[in-house]
């Protein structure tokens, strides 16, 4: 590093900011679907403090078509849920362990399915092509005793098209894994949760402890019961590629800004506290993430 990319990052890590150029830097985030959870927290963290960095949305299927654009180096940095990210095989880095995606089981309100193994001969929408509830789907019905595409027909829609097949009669389920509420979902008017709490050890036994058992809490959806299902850690990822002054500079905003980035379905499942932040799943941090949370917490 030489004295001028030195004192690039010192300024970063002190105080978010650009270079002496005065041009804060640019970060493509892949963000996930319009209308998504995702999506509206990267939108939130481009407009949180834009003098700071400049984050730029990309629009994407989800988790793991997020993780192929940062491969590719068309993104700077992406949104993933935990175990899309360690189905990856390793080699990122993180900013930061930002929220809990909720996995929701959604069915028809008068569907006689009260159980993922209900599921069996059913036809069931597991995310978009590239989500990363395609990959925590398909392992969900495995911990249940069923084979995807053997004892469920399973295809790929994006949220509001499934929403829309669900309605229609065109397949018996979806999964989706996102805040609480999320709007597009009508619970409880057409549709319902199915509970999915008995399945939260089976798939930690299965596929290791980044699932937990998390609660949608009562009248999260207007009116419903409290009902369990399965919390996943979003996490925040880069590679090693990214300046330390960026990675400063966005872990700031985390930090800083926090209060700004909670969408609203995310109230009660965030984690925008350094504690917090810093627990991402294995995954170690980045070097300009490291110095910004040990100033602010030691």
């Amino acid at each position: 590093m030489n004295r001028r990319e030195f004192l690039c990052a010192a300024a970063a890590v002190a105080a978010a900011g650009g270079c002496a150029t005065g041009a804060p830097p640019t970060v493509r985030v892949a963000a996930g679907e319009v209308g998504g959870f995702y999506h509206e927290f990267t939108d939130l963290l481009a407009a949180a403090d834009p003098g700071a960095v400049h984050v730029r949305p990309v629009t994407t299927t989800g988790s793991q078509a997020n993780l192929g654009l940062l491969e590719r180096g068309e993104a700077d940095a992406a949104m993933a849920l935990a175990d899309s990210v360690d189905a990856g095989g390793g080699g990122l880095v993180a900013l930061g362990r930002v929220y809990e995606n909720y996995v929701q089981l959604v069915v028809a309100a008068e569907s006689p399915v009260r159980a993922v193994a209900d599921l069996r001969g059913a036809r069931i929408s597991l995310g978009a092509s590239g989500s990363g509830a395609a990959l925590t789907g398909e392992r969900l019905l495995r911990a249940a005793g069923l084979d995807p595409g053997g004892d469920v027909a399973v295809t790929h829609l994006a949220l509001r098209e499934a929403v829309s097949a669900l309605i229609g009669g065109g397949v018996d389920a979806l999964l989706w894994a996102g805040g609480v509420p999320t709007g597009v979902l009508d619970v409880p008017g057409t549709l319902r949760l199915v509970d999915l709490g008995d399945l939260a050890r089976p798939l930690r036994d299965r596929f290791g402890y980044l699932y937990d058992l998390v609660v949608v809490p009562a009248d999260a959806y207007p009116g419903t019961p409290a009902v369990r299902t399965i919390g996943v850690a979003n996490l925040l990822v880069t590679t090693r590629s990214l300046p330390d002054a960026t990675a400063a500079a966005v872990t700031e905003l985390l930090i800083g800004r926090a209060e700004r980035l909670v969408p609203d379905e995310a109230a009660g499942t965030q984690f925008l506290d350094v504690r917090s932040l810093i627990g991402t799943a294995g995954v170690p941090l980045h070097p300009g993430a490291v110095a910004v949370y040990r100033r602010h917490h030691g």
